[in-house]
């Protein structure tokens, strides 16, 4: 247990958050665009405040993917501030945030998958599936949305929670009963809590100097045959 600086900057959102032993004391948010350069300083200061003073145990950060330039902005922040504090430094998978967000806010049924996506552009997405627990159930790939993605594992009987800005606009395309969209889904510094406090206790961290967030964005695109670990 100890006290997390959280900043979570991979998309139009910018936000920020401190825990303190496992729960929330202070965020913020702002989701009127792409404005974290201006706005991640001053969140970090007030959660900073709410500390008194008394060092950050560590600082977590998403990691992607996501917005090139938010990534970068949110990285950045992070790594100036765990070499400042001397603190380890944390990095949250985005769509791992998505998928744990999705579990926090609806019943997931026990031997369904969540499939979070970042919106990429026209029709292609950012995804990962995961299991029930939130565990890696497919690896993080770049892929175009058709009337046959996910076909497959829907045909099975197997629900899919679809979610994040990239689902929103499948939702056409994608119409098995089995294929679940999940509403207001969006990455937030808040809910990163027990992701990091879970990386802390189990010393997973990065190096504050190497660290690079995960940008995708060398990956070429393709129709994914959706094999599931």
């Amino acid at each position: 247990m100890g006290s997390i600086l959280l900043i979570e900057t991979s998309a139009k959102i910018c936000s920020a958050a401190l825990a303190v032993d496992g729960k929330v004391v202070f965020s913020k948010k702002n989701d009127e665009g792409m404005a974290h350069a201006r706005l991640l300083p001053g969140f970090v200061d007030e959660a900073l405040k709410n500390l008194g003073g008394a060092k950050i145990d560590a600082v977590a950060v998403s990691s992607g993917p996501g917005s090139y330039t938010g990534l970068r902005i949110g990285v950045a922040t992070a790594k100036g501030l765990a070499f400042g504090y001397d603190a380890p430094l944390i990095a949250v998978p985005t769509l791992e945030l998505l998928a744990y967000t999705v579990k926090s806010s609806v019943e997931v049924e026990k031997d369904a998958l969540i499939c979070p996506m970042i919106d990429a552009r026209r029709m292609e997405v950012y995804s990962q599936l995961f299991d029930a627990d939130v565990k890696e159930a497919g690896e993080t790939q770049a892929e175009i949305i058709t009337e046959d993605s996910y076909k497959e594992l829907l045909q099975t009987g197997k629900k899919i929670y679809f979610a994040g800005d990239g689902a929103a606009k499948c939702s056409s395309v994608i119409t098995s009963e089995n294929a679940v969209f999940v509403d207001s889904i969006e990455p937030d510094a808040a809910n990163m809590a027990e992701l990091a406090e879970r990386r802390l206790r189990n010393g997973e961290f990065v190096d504050v100097a190497y660290f690079e967030p995960f940008y995708l964005k060398d990956f070429v695109a393709t129709q994914s045959k959706h094999k599931v670990l």
